[in-house]
């Protein structure tokens, strides 16, 4: 895959000087919000916050608009915690997916990669932090000997991705503009993270960080630093203020195009333009356009009301297909369209079944194929697309997409088709009994056959759907029940193995190339929910879980070992389909649809935005590969005031 990645980073760098090389003629253009600041001393002219080489992008080569500078774009989120926002739409990284989800380079200037296994990475030179430090290799330094290999606030020690055969990098720091990390055996997983949406930070704002760490800080001064935070030790400090997702931090410096611009108690966050952002326009103008992000915090079920009058500029959350009516209605009145986005996970809904459940009797069940068959089979997909999404979802299990290169027709169909007396006949097999006159059918030890199956209950379809599924498994003889926990509690009892079955989407990536992990497709993690348990053996090297004890999960990851260790396209095509063919004859997960649309309110003056595209988490953190910095006002005025409420940095 690596030397595929290099190929493809070579060759973007080639056709992006070759389309967007800035001319003799490229004067750098000071974004209007901030010509006071500069004119009055604040911040310093844009010619000498700008990186010696920033990167220059081309909306028109991609068919879009060369933009205006100014305004705010107001969008709504259901809960604080998902002020990750900013950096989702921001999608900032040191390599990233371009729409045709390939990896490019972004904050980094170059990435070289040798064998697979050594790879250097470059930045530009005079790059610099939203508060004007100097980015430099010395911030990856920081993270690597300060953060990822610190036992205070890496217990674990090197997160997993950083591992090759179980061993780290040798990592050196040549000079400022330059880190290298070279593994003994290649490291497929490295750049694909670095790309993720949500992506490890293997740098932090040294400058900033060194202030909450004890090898830098003396207890003297920390001290009241933890009393003020209110936390146990100088570690708890440090992960307090180290928040470079969620950025509920204004303090700590980011490179993201927006940075929070105050904490805030209430239910308006605020993301204003990052002054030293490394992206211009062919003009010289320096992006983002937006002058920033205002975000209100609301609840789901209420989002809908306010796009309808207009009050939103950009929203999905909180958004779903069963309210396109409602979205349509209100287009006229509230000056947006609305767009409909495939989802681009491998299932909109699937049913996890539990393998590492806790009670012995139900785990020997759902680890029988011929249960989770038969339930697969006992789902008419066609009644929930059409109830549910008028038949505009993919009627499938989970599997890859059609717009997946790994994609195989002949899997589609494989014990996903409705057939109830194909499953009732499986069920008796298994000696689940159904005795005369009674409606369900009974467990081995005489208790009777209910699936209890838990939900988060965040989507109305979901609970409609099981509502469906309900009614056809009564017929085959299985009753289900239905949970409904906070999302946080699902994943938690999932972990525990307290949850029989959960229901949730399917693979995140649900249109891999041979040179996509499949780590989704072996237990390889917890947070998948077939198998938690053998997942958190895996990631932790066998601190905690439990070890795997069926024998087609070690083929899995035996499959998943030898893919990491080739860099063959070829054999990983092969590794890849071996794996998915696995899949659909175990039915691990029981997909329901895929492919459902996912609704996007757009205002009609925000330009830009794609008429299509893929509502995908992972790659691409949704809106993010689409460059939302290069989304923009077609009625921007030279300089758009404030939102109510712009808190500015010390105030």
């Amino acid at each position: 895959m690596l030397a595929k990645i290099l190929q493809r980073i070579l060759l973007t760098l080639l056709l992006s000087f070759l389309i967007t090389a800035p001319a003799a003629a490229f004067t750098p253009q000071e974004p209007p919000l901030l010509r006071d600041q500069v004119r009055y001393g604040l911040l310093p002219p844009v010619r000498q916050r700008m990186p010696e080489e920033p990167l220059i992008v081309d909306p028109m080569a991609r068919g879009r608009d060369l933009g205006r500078s100014g305004g705010w774009i107001r969008t709504f989120i259901t809960q604080r915690r998902n002020s990750r926002i900013a950096v989702l739409y921001g999608y900032a990284r040191l390599v990233g997916y371009d729409e045709k989800r390939e990896l490019v380079p972004d904050i980094l200037k170059d990435v070289t990669v040798v064998d697979g296994r050594d790879f250097t990475l470059t930045l530009r030179a005079g790059h610099r932090w939203s508060d004007g430090a100097p980015f430099t290799s010395d911030d990856i330094r920081y993270w690597w000997e300060d953060v990822a290999n610190d036992p205070m606030l890496s217990p674990s020690g090197p997160p997993r991705f950083m591992l090759a055969g179980g061993k780290p990098p040798q990592v050196s720091f040549p000079d400022a503009v330059t880190a290298r990390f070279t593994w003994e055996e290649p490291n497929p997983y490295f750049l694909p993270a670095l790309a993720a949406a949500r992506p490890p930070f293997i740098y932090r704002p040294a400058h900033y960080l060194r202030r909450f760490h004890a090898r830098y800080t003396g207890e003297a001064e920390l001290a009241p630093l933890i009393a003020k935070y209110k936390v146990r030790n100088w570690a708890a400090l440090h992960n307090a203020r180290d928040d470079m997702f969620r950025m509920e931090n204004p303090d700590e410096p980011t490179l993201q195009p927006w940075m929070a611009m105050s904490k805030g108690t209430g239910s308006h966050l605020l993301f204003q333009r990052n002054p030293y952002y490394h992206r211009f326009d062919t003009r010289g103008m320096q992006l983002p356009y937006a002058d920033g992000l205002d975000v209100t915090v609301m609840a789901g079920g209420l989002i809908p009301a306010q796009v309808a009058t207009g009050k939103a500029d950009l929203q999905a959350e909180g958004l779903t297909f069963s309210q396109v009516p409602v979205l349509v209605a209100g287009e006229r009145g509230g000056d947006y369209r609305t767009l409909l986005w495939p989802e681009g996970k491998a299932a909109e809904i699937a049913l996890y079944p539990n393998l590492n459940y806790n009670d012995p009797v139900w785990r020997g069940l759902l680890r029988d194929p011929r249960f989770r068959r038969a339930l697969s089979m006992g789902i008419d997909r066609r009644i929930v697309n059409r109830s549910l999404f008028f038949g505009l979802a993919r009627e499938s299990g989970v599997d890859v997409l059609p717009g997946s290169p790994l994609y195989k027709p002949e899997r589609t169909g494989v014990w996903t088709g409705y057939d109830p007396e194909r499953a009732a006949a499986l069920l008796d097999e298994i000696g689940l009994k159904r005795q005369r006159g009674e409606l369900y059918r009974d467990l081995p030890d005489g208790r009777p056959l209910e699936v209890i199956v838990e939900s988060a209950g965040e989507k109305p379809e979901v609970a409609d759907a099981l509502q469906i599924i309900a009614e056809t498994w009564r017929d085959i003889g299985v009753r289900l029940l239905v949970r409904m926990v906070d999302r946080d509690v699902l994943r938690n009892r999932v972990y525990a193995g307290q949850t029989m079955m959960a229901v949730w989407g399917g693979w995140d990536n649900g249109v891999p190339d041979p040179d996509s992990s499949p780590g989704e497709l072996a237990p390889m993690t917890q947070e998948n929910f077939s198998w938690p348990k053998w997942g958190q053996y895996y990631q932790t090297s066998g601190g905690a879980g439990e070890a795997i004890d069926m024998p087609v999960a070690r083929e899995l990851m035996e499959f998943a070992r030898r893919w990491r260790q080739t860099t063959d396209e070829t054999e990983r095509r092969a590794l890849w389909s071996a794996m998915l063919d696995i899949h659909a004859d175990q039915i691990f997960v029981i997909g329901v649809v895929a492919k459902t649309p996912q609704p996007i309110a757009v205002a009609n003056r925000l330009r830009n935005v794609p008429e299509k595209g893929l509502w995908l988490w992972d790659p691409g953190a949704y809106l993010g590969i689409y460059r939302p910095d290069e989304f923009f006002f077609a009625d921007a005025r030279p300089a758009d005031p404030e939102p109510a409420g712009v808190y500015r940095r010390g105030e």
